[in-house]
């Protein structure tokens, strides 16, 4: 392998919890909230997938529905969807709304899984191009540089700058491209099956890891390093991997 793709949400990094995001943001606006009404709201926010790069959602109101599927696609659209989704949970305050999408799009809402400098390091001493594709609505490349990830990755393919999002094969065209990497060339890693699963449409190896809390995920990125090195074989009835 020339080149590894990386998923960012889930993957190489793994957003905080809905308590901690919403303790955040009434925190900043100065509103007080009961324990035990902030984590009965942090619970309705989880369960309808209001925090990006949380659970999904148990259920998507039909009016959601349309947007919810294609919400990657625009800065806009993905605003609209995430904020659309938390307004199904009562808040003392219409403001925290966007508030608290705000504050998902900052470096501390984020915290890099325990391997992954480890691994992207390597892959650079190695001479493995890196990119980042992500389905997402922000740039995330300011959470990279804060966490000091950025020096080790070398494009970014961003969903929402593209127009199209993964599992589109066209994505990954782009993201390859970008790397300077043929498709058979490129290992894709990522969290989700249905995503970025379709990166082995356009001919590149998968591999995939758990979305897990950072703490419960201390190395599942670090098969990575001997995948990228070993001759791809494909597996029956499954993604292609290393």
């Amino acid at each position: 392998m020339t080149a590894v793709l990386f998923d960012f949400s889930g993957t190489l990094f793994r957003i905080e919890s809905a308590e901690s995001w919403l303790r955040a943001v009434l925190d900043e606006a100065d509103l007080p909230l009961g324990e035990r009404e902030l984590a009965e709201a942090a619970r309705g926010l989880e369960e309808a997938g209001a925090l990006p790069g949380g659970a999904e959602p148990v259920r998507v109101p039909d009016e959601l529905a349309g947007l919810w599927a294609t919400r990657d696609r625009s800065a806009e659209q993905h605003r609209a969807a995430y904020t659309g989704m938390a307004r199904r949970v009562a808040l003392p305050d219409p403001a925290l709304y966007d508030a608290l999408y705000d504050r998902h799009m900052t470096p501390r809402a984020w915290a890099p899984y325990p391997d992954a400098a480890e691994v992207l390091r390597t892959l650079r001493e190695r001479g493995v191009a890196v990119g980042v594709v992500s389905n997402i609505g922000w740039d995330l490349r300011p959470v990279f540089r804060a966490h000091g990830l950025d020096v080790y990755v070398d494009a970014y393919v961003l969903s929402y700058e593209h127009g199209i999002q993964k599992p589109d094969p066209r994505l990954f065209a782009r993201a390859c491209a970008a790397v300077g990497a043929e498709p058979e060339d490129v290992l894709m890693v990522g969290d989700s099956r249905a995503a970025d699963g379709g990166a082995a449409a356009l001919g590149c190896a998968v591999h995939f890891v758990d979305h897990l809390p950072v703490a419960e995920r201390p190395d599942a990125l670090r098969p990575v390093l001997d995948l990228a090195g070993r001759a791809r074989t494909s597996p029956a009835g499954g993604a292609r991997t290393q």
